[in-house]
């Protein structure tokens, strides 16, 4: 485990990605910010990531797109799905592609504490 694990939260929105970005950092997390699931995937920096945190519906690559494309990469990234539009469709496909949360937007700063400390005491691994 990282001395300061890598959170990459991944957002079209610059307002949401700060905001959780702040909330990881106070939580003792480190952070990397995506503008898009494209941006992340070719940022070239996957292998240090701890866990996603993306919103589900973005133009282009969609949340549950990027989390597909992982998934046939064979990487298993912890991920935290946000959305303001989470459907019972949505909420069921990614989690039984191996996400870890579903929230819907706005986020409560205490849900997505909860996550990550359940991500770190399974000893935060990385997959």
């Amino acid at each position: 485990m990282h001395t300061h694990p890598i959170v990459s939260i991944i957002d079209d929105d610059e307002s949401v990605r700060i905001a959780t970005s702040m909330l990881v950092r106070s939580l003792g997390w480190g952070v990397r910010l995506y503008a898009s699931a494209e941006d992340f995937l070719a940022s070239g920096q996957i292998g240090d990531v701890a866990c996603i945190i993306s919103d589900v519906q973005m133009p282009g690559m969609s949340g549950l797109e990027m989390q597909r494309h992982l998934l046939d990469g064979g990487i298993t990234l912890p991920i935290i799905f946000i959305s303001a539009f989470a459907s019972e469709v949505v909420r069921r496909q990614a989690l039984d592609n191996g996400a870890m949360c579903v929230l819907s937007k706005p986020v409560d700063g205490a849900v997505v504490s909860r996550c990550l400390e359940t991500l770190q005491a399974r000893g935060g691994e990385i997959h």
